[in-house]
């Protein structure tokens, strides 16, 4: 494994409008911030302008609340709206509590609100939903960058997650094209001769949460290159990293 990694947070993308292409917003975010596309590197995405671009945007005031939306966001102080396009997102509720509703989405993602989000969003009564394959989404970047820069660039699409047992939220993949998203660590020994078992490094998770050290939350940088780290090329995806229900322990 290399000792560096270089995060390179990209500046000038701008705000995506529905049926933006997003390569040549990414090429010219390149050029605005002075980097070149070198071989190795990987792209990092934001869910938020790749749903922007594919029109995954919703006007509440076009919303109509069902009873059992009122109802609930009334006892929590919440937009009925937004509840309702939450609870038509979900796939299965898994908590709804305290004015929280944690939801699987039917990519399988389990989260917050099941990733209706209104940060980051113009317009007072806008929310953001998840691309609908946000795999398929990683590959069209994918593709799209190889034509331009003549070799292979992968591209990792990520979202922020909360997670058990800590607080504050942190980028995972939710999209994956170019690279495996998991290392597989079994039958090979440690330092000491222990032969690891169990040990599966979700490598993608971690580059994302790295990314978005220099991407911010609030300082319009919704794109940047990973350069340095040796990932294995292949053709994974962020399915991968979603735990199937039979090996579910909280299901």
């Amino acid at each position: 494994m290399p000792s560096e990694v270089r995060i390179i947070g990209l500046d000038g993308v701008g705000e995506l409008r529905p049926g933006d292409d997003l390569v040549p917003v990414i090429l010219n975010s390149l050029t605005v911030s002075g980097v070149s596309l070198e071989r190795g590197d990987i792209t990092v995405v934001t869910h938020k302008v790749v749903s922007k671009a594919e029109g995954r945007l919703l006007d509440l005031k076009d919303i109509e609340p069902s009873s059992f939306a009122r109802q609930w966001a009334a006892s929590y102080d919440k937009d009925p709206a937004q509840i309702e396009v939450v609870l038509r997102e979900a796939k299965r509720i898994a908590r709804m509590d305290r004015g929280i509703i944690i939801a699987e989405t039917h990519h399988g993602f389990v989260c917050a609100n099941a990733g209706v989000d209104a940060s980051n969003v113009a317009g007072q009564d806008c929310v953001c939903l998840l691309p609908l394959d946000p795999d398929a989404s990683a590959r069209r970047i994918q593709e799209g960058l190889k034509r331009e820069a003549g070799f292979d660039i992968p591209v990792i699409i990520t979202d922020s997650f909360g997670r058990a047992w800590r607080n504050g939220v942190v980028n995972v993949a939710i999209g994956v094209a170019g690279l495996e998203p998991i290392v597989d660590y079994r039958g090979q020994d440690d330092p000491y001769g222990y032969q690891m078992s169990v040990t599966l490094m979700a490598v993608a998770d971690e580059l994302a949460s790295a990314a978005e050290l220099a991407m911010g939350k609030v300082d319009q940088r919704p794109v940047a290159l990973v350069r340095g780290y040796a990932y294995q090329p292949g053709a994974g995806n962020g399915g991968q990293l979603v735990m199937p229900p039979e090996r579910d322990l909280f299901r």
